[in-house]
């Protein structure tokens, strides 16, 4: 049932109390008082699709075995965040001449890849810089939506804009027909890089890593000082000695206590 005209209803303390608790049993996230408005924006054409009148309707809705489906899509929902090829682009200027310096396979990990853009961004550095083109990234998301769509690699030609000249023709193929506008990345990218569904405050799988290279972006600022240690102290134990550690720029490290040092600003090197 879809009611397009039905007003926004309020998301009263209780009820955004109850997301909250339902975001951090889920995820580990803590949905900071500030984000209610937004929240209460995204999961409002959830109402309208089953025409409830409140939130509190659609918590109970949640809690019912009926809708297991409904409550990863909620996840989905309030984790999704913007994201686009290159990026934080200095990451990557810092990032190619570093591949192109070592020897040896490169094993790179896309910690939080969202729907595609930064994994592939990376496999397209690295196709253009590691020595003997022996390179593979691991991509993980807690949505397993997004996931499929970052499996498929089809964007809107638009998230080409900040390419460098001659990688669009490159690295992908523009679409024709239906598909005009559109690009897709080459199959030959693609299967370099293996997608899996990751939820970063659990422990990490055995075999997952060593990496020479993890990107762990825009992730940490939804966390508080003791979690985003435990998840960044997992994640280093999967680096290499001397591997890279890259965060969003918006984030820090300082006063965790990690085996980490500053290289630039928002990457670490494990000592």
């Amino acid at each position: 049932m879809d009611a397009p005209g039905m007003q926004m209803p309020p998301l009263g303390d209780a009820e955004f109390q109850r997301l909250q608790r339902l975001m951090a049993d889920a995820s580990g996230i803590r949905m900071a008082d500030h984000k209610r408005s937004l929240v209460a924006g995204r999961l409002m054409k959830r109402l309208r699709h089953f025409g409830l009148g409140s939130y509190g309707e659609y918590l109970d809705l949640l809690g019912s075995d009926a809708h297991k489906g409904e409550r990863r899509l909620v996840i989905d929902l309030l984790t999704t965040n913007e994201t686009y090829f290159f990026r934080e682009p200095k990451h990557f200027e810092f990032l190619g001449p570093w591949l192109s310096s070592r020897r040896g396979p490169q094993r790179i990990w896309s910690a939080a890849c969202s729907s595609g853009e930064e994994p592939y961004t990376l496999a397209m550095v690295a196709a253009e810089n590691v020595t003997g083109n022996d390179w593979t990234i691991t991509a993980s998301d807690l949505s397993q939506r997004m996931l499929e769509k970052a499996a498929a690699g089809i964007y809107d030609l638009s998230q080409a804009r900040h390419f460098p000249a001659g990688w669009l023709h490159r690295h992908c193929l523009k679409g024709i027909g239906e598909r005009e506008g559109c690009f897709r990345v080459s199959a030959k990218l693609r299967e370099r890089v293996n997608f899996r569904e990751l939820n970063l405050t659990h422990p990490l799988p055995e075999q997952l890593g060593p990496f020479d290279a993890i990107f762990l972006r825009n992730v940490l600022i939804y966390f508080e000082a003791k979690e985003k240690c435990a998840i960044v102290g997992r994640l280093v134990q999967r680096l290499r000695d001397d591997g890279l550690l890259f965060i969003g720029h918006a984030e820090s490290l300082h006063g965790l206590d990690l085996p980490v040092r500053s290289v630039q600003p928002s990457v670490y090197r494990r000592v």
